[in-house]
């Protein structure tokens, strides 16, 4: 574990600022970005290398808790890929009695692909297919790169997707990660499962099986291709196909077990529509892998080399 400590600044010098201490690096507080449940993001800053970092301090209320934490450090560096966040250090410390996970991050100024999407529902602008299928394409081979080592995400949503200066799209919050193949033997195991999935994967980007999930059967990364297409959705009709189901208080898990429509008003290329389509299929038996969705998303990329033309 690496040696941490938190130092607070004289309050009587003004110059002073907060700062703490990984790894011997010193890094100052700029100010708070972010908080969840358990979880606090700060925006802090390198004393030597002058860079902007996220802090994600986790707060671990038992050892189960610090098993998830020390299970996300260990996610993060599993992973050396352009489009998965990587970890720039990390610590546990004690502070009153409880102890904090503390994990560095690279910051991404631009935000989550979730706020950028926002922006332009405001504005009643959309987003050009070029560019849907240019950050679509990162996030599959980020998802690739998590696939190919056996693991599954689990929580895949625009929310959880960072996109850099250049569109660059990074996937972020580890934390609901776990091995991709798990097989249910009997039907405490399926509760089990069926309860873990109700705590850690987003509702309205939960795939289908895990909403009932049989006594008997094999859950796989498949989920993943689930909320993915439920992203790709968002992108384009700028709100997720199940976010206003969940707003109103009907029942996401009903609706998951019909197709997804796709609005008459769709204005995108009938190549993309068809990959929504095959994407978001309620069996996942019959669900794509992740490197078939990626070879659709290069195949239409290769074809329509200005496919704005027909977008306003």
């Amino acid at each position: 574990t690496s040696d941490a400590s938190f130092k607070m600044g004289q309050t009587l010098c003004i110059c002073s600022r907060t700062s703490i201490t990984i790894d011997n690096k010193k890094y100052f507080y700029v100010q708070k970005l972010d908080e969840g449940g358990f979880s606090y993001v700060d925006l802090v800053e390198g004393a030597k290398d002058g860079r902007f970092y996220a802090l994600k301090r986790i707060l671990c209320h038992d050892r189960e808790g610090r098993q998830d934490a020390q299970t996300e450090v260990e996610m993060h560096q599993l992973f050396n890929h352009p489009n998965v966040l990587s970890l720039v250090a990390h610590a546990f410390v004690e502070r009153g009695g409880k102890v904090e996970a503390w994990l560095l991050l690279p910051y991404i100024m631009k935000g989550s692909l979730w706020s950028v999407l926002e922006k332009l529902r405001d504005k009643g602008s959309s987003m050009p297919e070029k560019q849907v299928l240019q950050i679509f394409r990162g996030i599959c081979s980020g998802l690739k790169a998590v696939h190919d080592k056996g693991y599954a995400h689990r929580d895949i949503k625009p929310t959880n997707v960072l996109l850099d200066e250049d569109d660059r799209p990074v996937l972020m919050d580890l934390g609901s990660m776990n091995r991709a193949r798990i097989e249910v033997r009997g039907s405490r195991e399926a509760i089990t499962i069926q309860d873990w999935a109700a705590q850690r994967c987003t509702i309205s980007y939960r795939a289908p099986e895990l909403f009932n999930v049989e006594s008997h059967c094999v859950i796989d990364e498949r989920t993943d291709i689930w909320s993915l297409g439920c992203v790709l959705y968002c992108m384009m009709m700028l709100e997720g196909p199940f976010d206003l189901i969940f707003q109103k208080g009907d029942s996401v898990a009903l609706a998951v077990q019909n197709p997804v429509a796709i609005p008459q008003s769709c204005r995108y290329s009938e190549g993309l529509q068809m990959l929504l389509s095959s994407i978001m299929v309620t069996n996942p038996q019959e669900r794509p892998n992740i490197n078939w969705v990626l070879d659709q998303v290069q195949d239409l990329q290769s074809r329509s080399p200005n496919t704005q033309t027909n977008m306003v």
